[in-house]
């Protein structure tokens, strides 16, 4: 399917979010934005914009389970931090429940994955990932939530999971009976689980029986599941093994940790080692980064606060990802690795700290017009330009992503025609991004649409009208903010008055708030709310709540927003927001070589047989996109927009030859979609290639947020400059250095009013008039007349801050002296994995069964030749949730097939089923790969009432409702059904 902008399609083209202000009048003084308490108006206004704090007609809001819209707190404790609530993070499920209204979907925080249940916190360690598809066509590899081992309070039967709290990259569940608590702290790159328990003795519930290779009293070396743990109890304390059952008193006082070790190594000597620092817990989690601008350099430090529980040791055992351990500054990883989704983490045990040093390789407001500024190809660039000066735009939309891109698509066109002089269609399309943003950052009483409206509960900042869940699920933020703020800051560099704090900046600088605060003093949004910051990556999700965790398609958008705050920065003289811009774009450039593009062939496993990836989930990666399976979409999505701002999709040039083969090896020769994106990425491997083909296929279709005009130019330039040349770098952001046969050019652009020096690392200097861009070495040119930037004051580089990170204090009950009796534990957890002999139990080996045609009839709501699949014997208590479902289906190349489900609750076991579930049925694609059907498509009828299991029945049948061919179902360890109950 090809992606418009209608907001009708049938899949969600992404998953998306982000956050906003509170309060009343806005106040601006000296560029920081505050808000006054007391007025409860209908338009806030910020300088000449303005939002509304009335949720606009047909407007909907953040929606979850209970009364989540309307309190987005009812997942958090009362011990939780104060502020705006995180999204869009690998563990949001936990608060922003929307599929397990009790507990939460798998968090794949590696090296461990966890799940939260009733009783306890499962680990999970899958070192053979799923793999799904073919290398040709739409596939994915999953490393897939398997349960090792549960770790709780003996007794404990909590019917909701709430979060207590949360820091830079850890997040602490709590879990409390009313007789029995335990809060957890987990977070990425940590092997270790932190504890705290109270009402009874720890408790360890292994997959099987556990082979204990190491006791030594309070430690205890065991392996389930295939994956080595280790368990450590307080001094004095020791551990009792019992068939799969493990428990500790803790000698009394409360708190343990359990390791996850790598998979090689003498583990006995590993768990010595990582037992120095067991009782040292993480209490607090913080990043710091630092911009040198005399040489574009970029610190990054991630520090780790810990809570001695016993003893004084200080550090901690970090294991870090690969864009993290390719550019480790100081400090000796040990030999031994972890497998994760994203490859291969290394370990530093006993730190306190760790930091990367990055380049940051500079960014360009456009390519410049070495080559189509003079003669024949000026002549086609004009001709191509004046094909859009009356509608710049091009097919914009009512929704704020679609109008972002016709926003992006304008600027490019006004960059390009400012290089060559032509100012008519510099001027149109500098008319319409001013136009179209003055609409949507002004909020007049009573409108309806293209407005923004701000909610001070969830602390976000939404555009109505939404689309792609950026209302309800808070979506995309970042995606669609990125343009609204790139093409303001091309406006500002034209129309600085515009882009002040009285006129529109202050609206802007809301944008940039919401989807990813820079400023960690403003409590009205979360901090860096779409960017994982460990991780190193945007979500897309805001909720995240799905059996593979949290995803994200197009990491090319998210560098846009990245590159926007660049821009903006840099013409505003807003050097915070700024720095903040290259901390996130060199951060994640170096995430999308590793975890996108696998440029170095090292993290995708070798069966999946791509070299790129359309969408990265937590638990892997998926050579597919929500909207379509077409090639050129699958790579492309992670190019556009084209921009100055997206060199970094060259920075390794033989990877972009490898990439662009793919595209033609898997679609069975050229593109036939989307050709300007494949071309415009093309030039940054081969500009020769790229050239030929525009020049030889000029008459295609140009993508929503393309032109001709830019595509052409483009593609025209790099095919002179050459290729980006990583090896050089600058003493200013808004530059960059190409090659070509060994020959290079240098390129900076000066924004403001005065004249600038640029020096390059290999000691080549640029002198730059205001205004203008310029070129040396094996092209000279200058170009261009935007001067009404201020560039932002260099200060000088200051090292990372080394404040202790903020730590969330943990219950302050004291834990029990004595044991209190254990009550028997449930039947078994309510996530069931529906397996190939019928059953409905814990996770199996994958496998495939196939569900029957239904014969070219309709069998809509009545089961036919179901599959079925049961579980008997249940006693478990209701929690008042709905059931949640994953089902993994693939029809093939079949066209028409849509499969069904019904979940039946035989309460007492007697035979009789007292609720019935039958849900819509879901239309398959016909491309090989797997699908996911799940309870999001809406229940079709239900009968009777939920209540508690007690000896009961389940049973999950599924059939094609329509069609005439056989639907493969993924069973084993991926279909599953979420029960709800404790």
């Amino acid at each position: 399917m090809r992606a418009g902008p209608s907001t009708t399609t049938q899949r969600p083209r992404r998953q998306r979010l982000r956050l906003l202000a509170a309060g009343a009048v806005v106040i601006l003084a000296s560029g920081i934005l505050t808000v006054a308490a007391g007025r409860a108006a209908d338009a806030a206004p910020v300088g000449a914009g303005s939002y509304t704090e009335t949720l606009p007609p047909g407007a909907a809001l953040p929606s979850g389970c209970g009364t989540l819209s309307s309190n987005p707190r009812q997942f958090l404790t009362a011990n939780a931090p104060a502020g705006a609530l995180p999204t869009n993070d690998w563990w949001s499920s936990l608060a922003f429940k929307r599929t397990d209204c009790a507990y939460s979907e798998p968090l794949h925080a590696h090296p461990t994955s966890y799940d939260t249940f009733a009783n306890g916190l499962g680990f999970s360690y899958t070192t053979t990932p799923a793999i799904s598809g073919t290398a040709t066509g739409v596939g994915e590899y999953h490393y897939p939530y398997v349960q090792d081992i549960l770790v709780g309070v003996a007794g404990l039967n909590a019917p909701v999971v709430r979060v207590d709290g949360w820091s830079d990259w850890t997040v602490s569940p709590y879990w409390t009976d009313g007789t029995r608590t335990l809060r957890a702290t987990i977070g990425h790159g940590l092997p270790f689980a932190y504890f705290q328990a109270t009402g009874g003795n720890a408790q360890i519930t292994t997959a099987g029986t556990p082979s204990v290779w190491l006791n030594s009293g309070a430690t205890l070396g065991f392996t389930a599941g295939d994956s080595d743990y280790v368990a450590y109890a307080p001094s004095g304390a020791t551990w009792t093994v019992s068939g799969s059952t493990i428990t500790s008193t803790l000698a009394g006082r409360g708190y343990f940790s359990v390791a996850l070790l790598p998979a090689t190594g003498n583990r006995v000597d590993l768990a010595n080692r990582y037992g120095q620092y067991a009782h040292a817990h993480v209490t607090g989690t913080r990043v710091s980064y630092a911009y040198n601008p005399a040489n574009n350099g970029l610190t990054t430090t991630y520090a780790f606060t810990t809570t001695a529980r016993e003893g004084s040791a200080a550090g901690t055992v970090v294991s870090l990802y690969p864009h993290q351990w390719r550019y480790l500054s100081g400090g000796s990883p040990i030999p031994e690795t972890y497998t994760s989704a994203r490859g291969a983490m290394r370990t530093l045990v006993g730190v306190p700290s760790f930091q990367t040093s990055m380049t940051f390789r500079g960014v360009l407001p456009e390519v410049p017009a070495v080559a189509d500024s003079s003669g024949a190809d000026l002549s086609t660039l004009n001709s191509y330009l004046a094909a859009v000066q009356a509608n710049p735009e091009g097919p914009s939309g009512g929704d704020t992503y679609w109008a972002g891109k016709g926003l992006g698509r304008a600027a490019r066109i006004a960059e390009i025609a400012d290089q060559v002089g032509n100012t008519a269609v510099r001027d149109s399309a500098l008319t319409a991004i001013r136009n179209r943003l003055n609409n949507w950052l002004t909020a007049s009483s009573g409108e309806a649409g293209q407005l923004f409206y701000y909610n001070a509960n969830w602390g976000t900042l939404i555009g109505y009208p939404a689309s792609y869940g950026s209302d309800q699920e808070l979506n995309d933020h970042h995606f669609h903010y990125g343009y609204f703020i790139a093409a303001a800051a091309t406006l500002a560099k034209f129309d600085p008055a515009w882009a002040s704090s009285g006129q529109y900046g202050g609206m802007i600088d809301l944008l940039i708030r919401d989807a990813n605060n820079y400023d960690r003093a403003d409590t009205r949004f979360p901090y860096l709310r779409d960017f994982d910051i460990y991780a190193g990556h945007d979500w897309a999700s805001g909720h995240g709540s799905f059996g593979a965790g949290n995803n994200q398609e197009s990491s090319s958008e998210g560098q846009n927003f990245a590159n926007a705050l660049i821009q903006w920065g840099q013409a505003t003289g807003n050097a915070a927001v700024r720095n903040a811009g290259i901390f996130l774009y060199t951060t994640q450039a170096a995430a999308i070589q590793e975890y996108w593009f696998d440029s170095a062939d090292q993290n995708f496993p070798a069966a999946f047989g791509h070299s790129t990836v359309g969408m990265v989930w937590g638990d892997g990666g998926a050579y597919a996109t929500w909207f379509s399976a077409e090639p050129e979409m699958i790579q492309g999505i992670n190019m556009l927009p084209i921009t100055g701002g997206h060199l970094y999709l060259g920075y390794d040039p033989s990877y972009v030859r490898t990439n662009y083969a793919e595209l033609v090896r898997n679609n069975g020769g050229p593109p036939t979609v989307w050709q300007d994106i494949l071309w415009e990425f093309q030039a940054l491997g081969d500009g020769d290639a790229a050239l030929a083909n525009f020049r030889a296929n000029s008459g295609f279709t140009s993508e929503e947020g393309e032109s001709k005009a830019h595509t052409f130019h483009w593609i025209r330039n790099l095919a002179a400059l050459g290729t980006v040349d990583t090896s050089v770098s600058a003493n200013h952001p808004l530059s960059a250095t190409f090659v070509k046969n060994g020959a290079r050019t240098y390129v900076a652009s000066n924004i403001s009013g005065a004249p600038i020096t640029v020096t390059f690392s290999t000691g080549t200097t640029l002198s730059v008039p205001a205004g203008r861009t310029v070129t040396t070495g094996a092209f000279s040119w200058s170009g261009g007349s935007a001067g009404g930037g201020t560039n932002p004051s260099n200060p000088p580089t200051t090292a990372p801050p080394t404040t202790a990170p903020p730590t969330t204090a943990p219950p302050t009950t004291a834990p029990p002296t004595t044991a209190p009796p254990t009550t028997p534990p449930p039947s078994g957890s309510p996530t069931r994995y529906l397996l190939g002999g019928g059953g409905l139990a814990g996770a199996g080996t994958a496998g495939t069964v196939t569900v029957p045609s239904a014969g070219g009839t309709n069998h809509d709501g009545t089961p036919f030749n179901p599959v079925t699949f049961t579980a008997t014997g249940l006693t478990m208590a209701y929690n008042g949730g709905a059931t949640a479902f994953d089902l993994f289906l693939d029809a093939g190349g079949s066209v028409g097939n849509g499969t069904q489900v019904r979940v039946s609750y035989d309460l007492t076991g007697n035979g009789g089923f007292e609720r019935v579930e039958t849900y819509r049925y879901f239309a398959t694609d016909p491309v090989t790969g797997y699908e996911h059907y799940t309870q999001a498509a809406g229940l079709a009828s239900a009968t009777g009432a939920l209540g508690n299991l007690s000896n009961g029945t389940v049973r999950v049948e599924v059939w094609s409702a329509i069609g005439n061919a056989p639907t493969t179902l993924g069973v084993g360890n991926q279909s599953l059904v979420r029960l709800p109950y404790s």
